[in-house]
């Protein structure tokens, strides 16, 4: 009796063990299921599937796709104001929609026609337009002719369709010849129709039997005639399907694919396809993939193996990416695509192979299970190796010292990020998200987990002596708060040099505006004025008000960023670094621009916040001239902007330089002052510049000024020799070290 119990025993536990690898295996049936909307957002509304770039709500849409979720008669539904929609295609680009019947009533008592006429109107900038291959105008009823007012973006139409009928026998079910139901087609891009029925045309001869006419446009394919629309009143105030076209308007494929920010097909191994019915485009995953192309990695493989309709093989299936193939099963040779799999005649000799064949297999898979084992031991070492490496480095730059700060400073804001979290946002820095290269190493654009856009630097070099001071450097420099300064948010320190994550400014650079983008784009002096001014201000605020004072090094106007409102932002992508306390401790790091350089720092190779005003006075000179810093007279032979300037000033034929598109005798006493306030920041001797807090204040003045009675002279100085030839040092880079103090004062007042 035992070995029974035993048995039975056995029996059960392999039976639980089979219920808990099927319950496991569902659930991450579960887990995997895709989704078709945007994380945290419902994807149906009833029993319509929302896919996006639709969603309920403007969070959860594309702008234009926004659709409501009401309850009405008993269920929800979704709505785009008064218009239910009933489904929604992804791939076809096609949703349809509820679209009342106009119609035109006989009343016998008072001997009148009562309307009731539909008109529907899809705003021109809306995705939607009237499908024109699969909706046709219909009308219906005897003796009834109704007009269809149709318009675009450019042109209006008119059409008609008339039915008539003697009697009930002439009408015939299934039929839209034009006795009883009449049926015409319209033309493509129109999103705009009203109904109107011609009084003129109807008899009191079939009003005892047809009573209504009516006109709807209908999906052709949902709509069969029926003699009873003709002798009921059947018809009357019912909904029929109308299929519209969708797509995200109003560019073609090769236009948005320029704007890589606002393109709507994100998902890797998908494909833009231009919309058949008006302006712009769809996007379709590729072939042997499925699902969501506007979502995020939402093409998904299809395992045609797993779907037999998927894939014509008759043998063994080997699903790929994007794909299959096909081969014949163990012992069987041929084209396993069409059946043709046949027997090997040799098979069963194949199968009395001698001993030392089978001694020789047996040796070779040990070998090789042996090396695999040798090959995961090396592997895990490596890994262990790499996280050393990574701690190492974390604690050399100062990793536990920032985190202890950030923890007793609540609400900083700053986070210490992991090397993989930033490969993840970069996919693994690949080159199409790369935003720009300098001397000091490379700008790529990041997506994070939170769907924050971020600006990633990662730095070429750093000096031994900086590492130890990185980790109070980063925590001066995260608590910088100003709204025109490019926000620090962050570091990477696992790495051998540490990479640091900024807020992303979405509208390019200041050079870009002036030099690249001036056709396009009017720029105003008071526009100019202002950018000029907010630059100003985060300098002054990095000199001034922060503590200890922080030095940019390398101001130009591509440093210069732009937001969505022209909001100037000063970025911090290039050699910005703690200013020196005295003589005696002094870091200095620069990879200054040509054209920009402060000429007294090639003598002195001393960095000070007047090297800042000189490199902001270049920038107002490009604002105020159009020019680049270095640029190409008519001899072909570069001219330096700075020095080109004073040379004008000193011979008072500085106007030849300006900008035409602001020069104007109303705005010259201001742009004069301009040019003053940037002589004066180009002065020689850096002792005698302005600070930046009086350059800001000056800008602020000059941009409340309308037009003043007086004018303000000021006495031209000498330009020295030094000025004369500064491309000679343009391309130099020029690295000094000393020692920082051991404690970085860590109190920085907020921004304003």
């Amino acid at each position: 009796m035992e070995p029974e119990g035993n048995f039975v025993t056995t029996r059960i536990v392999i039976l639980w063990r089979l219920f808990l690898i099927q319950l496991l295996t569902l659930q991450l049936t579960f887990a995997l299921a895709p989704t078709n909307a945007l994380p945290g957002c419902p994807q149906r509304c009833g029993d319509v599937e929302i896919p996006y770039p639709f969603g309920i709500g403007s969070s959860c849409s594309r702008e234009g796709f926004t659709l409501n979720c009401t309850f009405s008669d008993g269920t929800y539904k979704p709505f785009l104001n008064n218009i239910e929609f009933l489904n929604i295609s992804l791939s076809s680009g096609q949703a349809r929609i509820a679209n009342g019947v106009s119609s035109q009533c006989y009343n016998s008592k008072n001997h009148s026609l009562t309307y009731n006429n539909w008109q529907m109107n899809l705003a021109a900038s809306s995705p939607y337009r009237f499908s024109s291959t699969l909706n046709k105008f219909t009308t219906v009823g005897c003796d009834t002719l109704a007009y269809i007012a149709i318009s675009d973006t450019a042109h209006r139409y008119r059409s008609g369709c008339v039915s008539v009928c003697e009697d009930k026998e002439s009408l015939t079910n299934g039929s839209c010849s034009g006795i009883g139901c009449c049926q015409t087609a319209i033309p493509k891009g129109i999103g705009y129709y009203a109904v109107r029925f011609d009084d003129n045309f109807n008899s009191s001869d079939t009003y005892w039997f047809s009573p209504c006419g009516y006109a709807v446009l209908v999906e052709e394919g949902a709509f069969e005639f029926s003699t009873s629309y003709v002798t009921t009143g059947a018809l009357r105030g019912r909904k029929l399907p109308l299929v519209l076209d969708w797509a995200v308007r109003n560019k073609t494929c090769r236009q948005a694919r320029r704007n890589t920010t606002s393109y709507a097909c994100v998902s890797d191994n998908s494909e833009c396809v231009d919309s058949g019915n008006g302006p712009g485009y769809l996007c379709n995953c590729s072939k042997g993939y499925q699902g969501n192309p506007y979502l995020p990695h939402g093409c998904r493989d299809i395992d045609e193996c797993a779907n037999k309709n998927g894939s014509s093989c008759s043998g063994v299936c080997h699903n790929t990416q994007g794909g299959y193939w096909c081969s014949c099963p163990p012992g069987t040779h041929g084209n396993p695509y069409n059946g043709t799999c046949y027997q090997n005649q040799n098979q069963n000799q194949n199968q009395k192979l001698p001993l030392a064949v089978k001694l020789a297999t047996g040796i070779g898979i040990s070998l090789l299970l042996i090396l695999i084992i040798f090959l995961c031991i090396h592997i895990i070492c490596e890994k262990r190796k790499l996280i050393k490496v990574k701690e190492k480095n974390f604690q050399e730059y100062g990793g536990k010292l920032l985190l202890e700060e950030i923890g007793k400073q609540q609400g900083l804001g700053f986070k210490i990020f992991t090397e993989e979290e930033l490969e993840q946002a970069t996919n693994k820095f690949h080159r199409n998200n790369i935003l720009g290269h300098g001397g000091y190493g490379t700008v790529y654009k990041g997506i994070l987990k939170d769907n924050r856009v971020v600006a990633i630097k990662k730095a070429k070099i750093i000096g031994e002596r900086q590492k130890k001071e990185f980790g109070k450097e980063m925590l001066i420099l995260s608590q910088i708060n100003h709204k025109n300064i490019v926000k620090l948010l962050g570091c990477c320190l696992q790495v051998e040099v540490p990479i640091l994550v900024y807020e992303y400014v979405s509208n390019g650079t200041l050079f870009q505006l002036i030099h690249r983008n001036s056709r396009r784009i009017h720029l105003s002096l008071e526009a100019r004025l202002r950018i000029a001014l907010e630059s100003a201000e985060a300098l002054a605020y990095l000199h001034s008000l922060a503590s200890p004072p922080i030095i940019h090094g390398d101001i130009k106007s591509s440093n210069i960023l732009l937001d969505d409102h022209f909001t100037a932002k000063v970025s911090d992508f290039g050699a910005s670094m703690l200013a020196p306390r005295d003589e005696a401790q002094f870091v200095t790091l620069v990879q200054g621009t040509c054209g920009y350089l402060d000429p007294e720092y090639l003598q002195t190779y001393q960095l000070t916040t007047k090297s800042d005003v000189y490199s902001f006075g270049v920038v107002l000179l490009e604002l105020i001239t159009g020019k680049k810093a270095l640029y190409f007279e008519g001899n072909e032979e570069e001219t330096n902007l700075s020095s080109n300037f004073l040379s004008a000033m000193k011979e008072n034929r500085f106007g030849e330089l300006l900008d035409d598109r602001i020069k104007n005798d109303e705005e010259m006493e201001r742009i004069s002052e301009i040019a003053q306030l940037a002589k004066a920041c180009l002065n020689v001797k850096g002792e005698e510049r302005p600070l930046m807090k009086e350059v800001a204040e000056e800008l602020d003045r000059l941009r409340k000024m309308k037009q003043h009675p007086w004018d303000q002279h000021s006495n031209p100085t000498e330009i020295e020799s030094l000025l004369s030839n500064p491309s000679s040092y343009c391309e130099a880079e020029i690295t000094s070290h000393y020692s920082l103090e051991k404690k970085a004062v860590l109190n920085i007042e907020s921004g304003r």
